[in-house]
């Protein structure tokens, strides 16, 4: 038994963090992406142990995998696209098991307050037939984290360990304990039966794989992870996740099955339930995952509404499925609507100035640039998924036959990602696209990671810096160029000479994100006599200029608390109205 150390706040990003720490983690692997980042910086910080940035999130669980090949608690993190990504790796390493045991952490987004969709990850658990935790605040958090690789060790399993950005990013008390202290020698291991998974062998793992989920199920069907709460027996709500939290604080008087593991699903727990209670209430966040397992075993219950099914659950919603309650006008009303925007001096606001200017069809990615899709400069066409950009211009340009340029926009962190792939694609199909590598030196979306093509690691020590000029031309990619997107008049040219030559280009727009430097590079000057309020400068959507509420002219205002002095409002000024001193 460990001895409790103290008390402390953590999120629930902190709180998987320490539960790995203790479980005696020996390896982390991830990609960043809201809301999962924290978990790999908290872990940097508590252990010496390699903990790393992946290119991406397959290339993460694979070295995961083979950290737990020889023997090592491996960890890997990931938002809940990434385990798109990471899929192909997950759903075989299924069959072929673990040495030491292996956790993946996915981040859920409900109401997508920083992603392009909010899918519900329990299903991966279900189907890949791997075991998930669902934790519903900080302290479980920790618990099933450090659970998780006695889990995965004692049944021979990765196992998934589901959080959402609620979870993720509010705090609570937990009670940490002392780390476990491993004696392990890792060395790899060699059982080519249970490994290599060519067919004769994976259809064997396979059957394997059905009995230790069988097993798993006896687990489940305990109070481990899956608990009773008895209380009044006039109402039984089952729930997971911040589900539970808002039904319990909507009727902590009602019996409640907390689920803490949705798969294996705990069916004979659920049916001594619901033969416990008069009404049986479902209630669950984003899809009907628990509902229709309730419904599979032939018992009726309530839940939700279908529209429902997008957004984050509160308490108001359980108090509407619950206590059937209308809905009431919330705050949200009160606020004022603020939507996203690139920052200040932010170094893709140029780019896509003269992209717009060029009346190109630009097709996005993943990042701070998918804001040029809002006004004023209204000209990103697609979002998709990361890396998408590319493949996106490369289909388009195959297939057009008019005159208007095709340009993939890119961030430097995605490129290595998965853009990559599809800019290699491009060279052996001959595309005659256009691909702007916006390269900022950071990730910056997800908080400013580093990537490999920073020149350096996770915790920010030097790291061997990938040079994407010499990737490029590796490829085969005859042009490419390099560009300060602060230099507006080269930017043009450049763009509107390599938008124009009839093969495969690449620019790449180089300046620091302002919020890495975060120094100014001058003080911006407004000179009103001069400015005729063309309103040219306000089209660049800059917050540090504003159309002066005094005139009914489109003259600007300056606020000089967002400007960082990059000085090009006042290239794009036709009357140097504008001036960096």
């Amino acid at each position: 038994m460990t001895e409790t150390v103290t008390s402390v706040l953590l999120s629930g990003n902190e709180a998987i963090a320490q539960g790995a720490y203790e479980a005696g983690v020996a390896f982390a692997s991830g990609y960043p992406g809201t809301p999962s980042s924290e978990v790999l910086e908290t872990l940097s910080r508590l252990t010496a142990i390699p903990v790393e940035w992946a290119p991406n999130e397959k290339a993460a669980l694979e070295a995961a995998v083979g950290a737990s090949l020889a023997g090592a608690r491996a960890l890997v993190t990931m938002k809940h696209v990434g385990l798109n990504v990471a899929a192909d790796p997950l759903f075989t390493a299924a069959y072929t098991g673990i040495e030491g045991g292996l956790v993946v952490i996915t981040g859920d987004d409900p109401g997508m307050y920083s992603s392009q969709n909010e899918q519900d990850n329990r299903h991966y658990a279900f189907a890949a037939q791997v075991p998930m935790l669902e934790p519903a605040d900080s302290q479980e958090a920790l618990n099933f984290a450090r659970q998780a690789f006695e889990l995965s060790e004692q049944f021979d399993i990765p196992v998934l360990v589901r959080s959402t950005t609620r979870l993720s990013h509010t705090k609570c008390v937990v009670h940490p304990e002392t780390p476990e202290l491993l004696q392990r020698t890792y060395e790899p291991a060699e059982n080519r039966p249970k490994y290599v998974m060519i067919p004769a062998h994976a259809r064997e793992r396979h059957r394997d794989l059905l009995a230790r989920i069988r097993r798993l199920r006896q687990v489940s069907n305990t109070e481990q992870f899956n608990r009773i709460e008895p209380g009044d027996t006039r109402l039984g709500i089952i729930a997971s996740g911040i589900a539970y939290q808002c039904a319990k604080e909507v009727a902590p008087q009602a019996s409640f099955l907390k689920i803490g593991m949705p798969f294996p699903f705990p069916g004979e727990v659920v049916q001594q339930f619901a033969a416990s209670v008069d009404r049986l209430v479902v209630f669950e966040e984003l899809d009907r995952v628990l509902e229709q397992q309730v419904r599979g075993l032939g018992l009726e219950c309530e839940a939700k509404p279908d529209s429902m099914l997008t957004g984050e659950l509160s308490v108001q919603s359980a108090a509407q499925v619950i206590r059937d309650e209308q809905a009431q006008p919330t705050t949200d009303a009160l606020v004022p609507i603020r939507p996203p925007i690139m920052c200040g001096g932010c170094p893709h606001r140029p780019v896509f100035y003269i992209l717009k200017k060029l009346k190109a069809y630009v097709t996005g990615d993943i990042g701070c640039y998918t804001l040029a899709v809002l006004p004023p400069l209204e000209i990103l066409q697609t979002c998709l998924c990361m890396g998408a950009g590319v493949g996106q211009a490369h289909g388009i340009a195959q297939v057009y036959d008019g005159d208007r340029p095709i340009v993939a926009v890119i961030g430097d962190s995605t490129f290595v990602h998965s853009g990559i792939t599809g800019l290699i694609n491009m060279v052996y199909n001959q595309s005659a696209a256009t691909v702007v590598i916006l390269d900022n030196g950071t990730t910056a979306m997800t908080g400013g990671q580093y990537h490999p093509a920073t020149g350096l690691n996770l915790r920010g020590e030097p790291a061997p810096q990938l040079n994407m000029v010499a990737l490029c031309q590796a490829i085969g990619v005859e042009r490419v160029r390099v560009v300060d997107p602060y230099d507006l008049q080269q930017l043009e040219e450049t763009l509107r000479e390599e938008t124009t030559t009839e093969e495969l280009s690449v620019v790449i727009a180089r300046r620091p994100c302002v919020l890495l430097e975060r120094k100014s590079l001058g003080r911006l000057e407004f000179d009103a006599d001069a400015c005729v309020a063309c309103g040219l400068c306000l089209d660049l959507g800059c917050p540090a200029l504003v159309q002066d509420s005094e005139t009914e002219q489109r003259q600007p205002a300056i606020h000089a608390t967002f400007c960082n002095g990059c000085g090009v409002c006042a290239q794009v000024c036709p009357r140097q109205a504008l001036n960096i001193t």
